[in-house]
């Protein structure tokens, strides 16, 4: 598989870039290092530049952390992305067969990262806004590409594992309710790291 492959055709026709993605037949493997680990660098490097040269606003003053701290910020973020996305496919290929998803093993396998892959894809390619990390536009602009990465889940389940709708929005349903719960879970997460010192640092 290419490296970043499809990445384009999802949002230029998504309907269309899901049936190529299902044609394809890669590995879960594959499809996840040729991906995730590539995209999971825009938001990590883009936020460090951001806190560290321009800053953000913190109790009506502008703030930034030191290098130092931003930088162990970036590594922990970018691991918990790639740790984030595989378990998001590894949830969709264990919930398949009770969703009745046809295929064997590897196939159903591959379906379930591919699609933890490519609907974070928005949310990756958005996350270049921290680089400017003003609070109402980062949230404007993830929460649309959250938005649409929802859109092509519902778009693409059907299409990608071949499912009627019915069956699909359900499923569908439940994948949006297993990203919500990791999503908390991160933010637990971040909470007791904090509390254990790994923080935000702050120039003086």
């Amino acid at each position: 598989m290419r490296l970043l492959s499809h990445t384009i055709g999802i949002f230029t026709n998504p309907d269309r870039e899901w049936k190529a993605i299902r044609a394809d037949r890669h590995s879960f493997v594959q499809v996840f290092l040729s991906h995730v680990p590539f995209l999971a660098l825009i938001p990590c490097v883009a936020g460090y530049i951001g806190v560290t040269r321009f800053g953000f606003e913190l109790g009506g003053h502008l703030t930034k952390l030191t290098p130092a701290s931003a930088g162990v910020l970036a590594v922990v973020t970018y691991f918990a992305m790639l740790i984030g996305v595989y378990l998001l496919g590894e949830f969709i290929n264990w919930m398949a067969k009770s969703y009745g998803v046809e295929g064997d093993e590897p196939t159903r396998h591959y379906e379930g990262t591919a699609l933890a892959v490519f609907v974070t894809t928005p949310i990756f390619l958005a996350s270049i806004v921290v680089l400017y990390p003003h609070l109402w536009l980062t949230v404007a602009v993830i929460g649309l590409a959250g938005a649409y990465s929802i859109y092509l889940m519902f778009e693409g389940i059907p299409i990608l594992m071949n499912m009627n709708k019915d069956r699909a929005f359900l499923y569908a349903c439940a994948v949006v309710t297993v990203a919500l719960v990791m999503m908390v879970t991160v933010l637990i997460g971040s909470v007791i790291l904090w509390s254990m010192g790994v923080g935000p640092v702050y120039q003086h």
